[in-house]
């Protein structure tokens, strides 16, 4: 577990898309720490480079630049299977799109990182019992996605995300696929498990949700900015500037 350390630590960290004829610069030099406990958001317009961001902190992507340390480790040094063993114990992920499988119940959805790791049914069941009642779906175990409301599907999606126990949330637009009272439901739950202990960052585009974290990063254009120019930014672009590059 961290201790004097950041749980995240971001130096420098960079990437780069290439394509045939023009390499796109998603992320440029981002310099970011989050402290164990910690409940940080996210924030800017579509297209800053929000997703891409959560995607190197989960270990789905890896920057082109840049240094990356998860509890102290350097990520760069981690093998795929080492990659993949880290994905699953210390990192829980809440999409907008809730990615449950359709074919399993809620039950088998919230159980299924803990089969990865070859845990003991016994443990299971009781993981996964105790994770479905902290989100309120614990009657519902037996139905399928396609039987709940979005809601209901994103709380389900949650449990998933913290029945193994992780070091850190990532959500990423956990309430984009919700009306505002589901949403706002989303992010209660999120921040009751924030005063449990959790850590979280997540990403929105929506500043009401932005606020409601200890600290907010502004992204824009791929780079870090203090939330005035952030602000600024995004007035000039939807006034018909094109910030980015004028």
């Amino acid at each position: 577990m961290a201790g004097d350390h950041p749980l995240i630590h971001l130096e420098g960290l960079s990437k780069v898309f290439y394509t045939e004829e023009v390499e796109t610069h998603a992320l440029s030099n981002i310099n970011l720490s989050i402290a164990t406990g910690e409940f940080v958001s996210i924030a800017g317009p579509s297209g800053c480079g929000k997703t891409t961001l959560l995607s190197i902190l989960g270990l789905l992507d890896s920057p082109t630049g840049g240094q990356y340390l998860l509890d102290n480790t350097p990520v760069e040094d981690l093998t795929a299977s080492q990659r993949a063993k880290i994905r699953n114990q210390a990192i829980g992920f809440i999409f907008q799109a809730f990615n449950l499988i359709g074919d399993l119940t809620v039950y088998e959805n919230v159980e299924l990182p803990l089969t990865y790791r070859g845990m003991p049914g016994a443990e299971r069941k009781e993981r996964v019992q105790v994770a479905l009642e902290r989100v309120g779906m614990a009657h519902r175990m037996g139905h399928y996605p396609s039987q709940l409301s979005g809601g209901q599907q994103q709380r389900v999606a949650v449990a998933r995300a913290i029945v193994g126990k992780p070091l850190i949330l990532l959500a990423d637009e956990p309430t984009g696929n919700l009306d505002s009272k589901n949403g706002s439901a989303v992010m209660e739950l999120m921040l009751e498990l924030h005063a449990e202990g959790a850590t979280i960052c997540m990403v929105t585009h929506d500043p009401r949700y932005a606020h409601m974290a200890d600290r907010s990063v502004h992204l824009f254009d791929g780079q870090v900015v203090s939330e005035d120019d952030a602000r600024k930014a995004q007035e000039l672009e939807q006034a018909g500037f094109d910030v980015a590059h004028g």
